[in-house]
């Protein structure tokens, strides 16, 4: 089973950030048993070339590359050089939306560029990858702004959207309480954006920082979870030795 149709299953799958750009930290994720990884190119430096070989790190656990920008040449990037699929930040109407499909899928459903990169073998396997990209390419959208939630109902009936990703911090930023993901209109625009998403079946996600902060989000139905951030496990865990030892 593709993890396109493990995300829309709703099966519980449950990932973590990667901003180093390590392809051992990828690893060593991997190997700890994460069902996916989330790849920020957004808030973090990282280009293609970088994102490319945190994949070969990351071995057969997929991975989703936020972008910087859900522009054609970011999502054709991210998608030849053999990322699971994109996730795109602040879409917050459904002409965005489609025009993010439209980028991510080969034609007659799309516009995306025909290349040979990694993802297609370089070159090895071409038509076995663009016979069936259109079918296992993710494409998640964000809605971490007001206006995403404004118009919510419209973005989640663009054909070609597999899962909606709420970013609690940025949405919380947007109505004027940044960092405050626990206000009550906060709370409500998330919650609007849950029935949206149920209305249509819509495969739902979020970030936390912690597992406590997730936990009532898989409750609520969520199933694309990112828990927390490469440099925070790392920062935290020194942390706590380093308290326990000083003791």
């Amino acid at each position: 089973m593709t993890f396109r149709q493990r995300l829309k299953n709703h099966e519980l799958l449950l990932g973590t950030i990667v901003s180093l750009a390590s392809p051992e930290v990828a690893e060593v994720l991997s190997a700890a048993g994460f069902d996916w990884l989330f790849l920020d190119a957004e808030h973090n430096p990282l280009d293609a070339l970088e994102i490319q070989r945190i994949l070969i790190g990351a071995g057969s656990t997929p991975c989703l590359v936020r972008l910087a920008r859900g522009d054609e040449v970011s999502i054709k990037k991210a998608l030849d050089v053999g990322a699971a699929g994109i996730i795109a930040p602040l879409i917050n109407s459904a002409e965005q939306a489609a025009e993010v499909v439209r980028h991510a899928r080969y034609a007659p459903l799309g516009t995306r560029g025909v290349g040979a990169g990694r993802a297609h073998g370089y070159g090895l396997k071409f038509q076995e990858y663009v016979s069936r990209a259109n079918e296992e390419s993710v494409v998640v959208v964000q809605a971490e702004h007001i206006d995403a939630v404004n118009n919510i109902e419209a973005i989640v009936q663009v054909p070609g959207i597999d899962g909606v990703l709420i970013g609690p911090y940025d949405l919380s930023a947007s109505l004027g309480y940044i960092g405050e993901v626990t206000h009550p209109d906060v709370v409500s625009a998330i919650d609007r954006v849950t029935q949206a998403c149920r209305a249509v079946n819509m495969p739902l996600g979020i970030f936390g920082m912690t597992a406590e902060a997730v936990r009532l989000y898989i409750e609520r139905g969520y199933t694309l979870l990112a828990v927390s951030i490469d440099t925070v496990l790392l920062g935290t865990a020194a942390r706590q030795m380093l308290a326990h030892l000083k003791t």
